[in-house]
This record gives structure tokens, C-alpha cells and sequence, in this order.
């Protein structure tokens, strides 16, 4: 179902995968708002037709552009210890390998190189206070791959919002 070839004339010769793509964008923020509304009634709202949701919908999954998944609003969890980790990178390390590394446990649900201060911002969350402590002793101070970590916990959420922010 590859759309390589089939554009939106509307949409600047656009794939009609592209998170660019106007209506694709409108269809993603129904689907923020309700992972489960059906094609029909976004649709409606949207005023197209039912197979052309469908099809968008399909095409962005398949090119890796969405997945549509059950996220949990961490407010609601009120993990009892998250943080967020400034990492450096150890000199001839990558933060790919590191961020890889680190990625394979549950309780990292964030893992972003960036430029600045740090080489990598990872979120990590945990039932208990003691969990992050192992956590930090077992995958971080005692890693190669790391030069050095800055630890920053929660104290108050205000925002936590996923939704697409790419306006054309």
C-alpha cells in the first residue's frame, strides 16, 4: 500500500503519509483526542469520505508516521519517583548506543538526543524511590558509556501533552 506515488494535488505534491499533509494532521488530532473513534465519524467532522480516513490512516501506519497506542496520563498514575536525566556521553561513545541501552528497560519512556548541556534527556518513572536509586546504581553510575549524569526529579506536573505540533 505504498502511496509514494499517489499525492494530494492540494497539498504541494505531498505522500498522503506526510505528517506535513493538512488533512492528515486534522485526522491525528482526532485521534489524540479519541484513539478510538471510528473512520466514520471523523469523517463526518472532517466532511470526507469514510475510505479516504481509512486509507490516510493506513498509509501513515505503514510508513512508520503513526501508532495508534493506549497512553496512560502519568498524572493519573502518580508514579511515586520520576526524573529526568541529563546525561553526558563518555568520550568515543555515541548517545545512540547509550540511548539504545537504556531504552531496553520498562521505566525509560523517554529518550531524546539533544544539543546543549547534556547529549541525551531520558525520563524515567518508578514505583518507589528505591527503584530509580537501583536503577541509577545498576544502568547509569556504574556504565562506561556515561561521563557524567545530572539527576532532576518531579515535583509538580503541569503539562503532559503528545499531540502532534507541526503546523504548516
Amino acid at each position: 500500500m505504498a502511496d509514494t506515488l499517489v499525492t494530494d494535488p492540494d497539498d504541494r505534491g505531498l505522500p498522503l503519509s506526510s505528517p506535513y499533509d493538512a488533512l492528515n494532521q486534522q485526522i491525528v488530532r482526532c485521534l489524540q483526542k479519541d484513539g478510538r473513534m471510528s473512520f466514520r465519524a471523523i469523517a463526518e467532522l472532517l466532511e470526507v469520505s469514510e475510505g479516504t480516513v481509512r486509507n490516510r490512516v493506513a498509509w501513515m501506519k505503514e510508513a512508520g508516521v503513526l501508532n495508534i497506542v493506549a497512553v496512560v496520563d502519568p498524572t493519573a498514575i502518580r508514579y511515586q519517583s520520576d526524573a529526568m536525566l541529563g546525561i553526558k556521553v563518555a568520550p568515543g561513545r555515541s548517545p545512540a548506543e547509550v540511548a539504545e541501552r537504556l531504552g531496553k528497560h520498562d521505566s525509560v519512556v523517554y529518550a531524546l538526543w539533544v544539543s546543549g548541556r547534556y547529549d541525551l534527556l531520558v525520563e524515567v518513572v518508578f514505583d518507589s524511590h528505591e527503584a530509580l536509586t537501583k536503577f541509577l546504581a545498576a544502568h547509569c553510575h556504574s556504565e562506561p558509556d556515561i561521563a557524567s549524569i545530572e539527576v532532576m526529579t518531579s515535583l509538580a506536573m503541569y503539562k503532559n501533552q503528545f499531540l502532534l505540533k507541526i503546523e504548516v
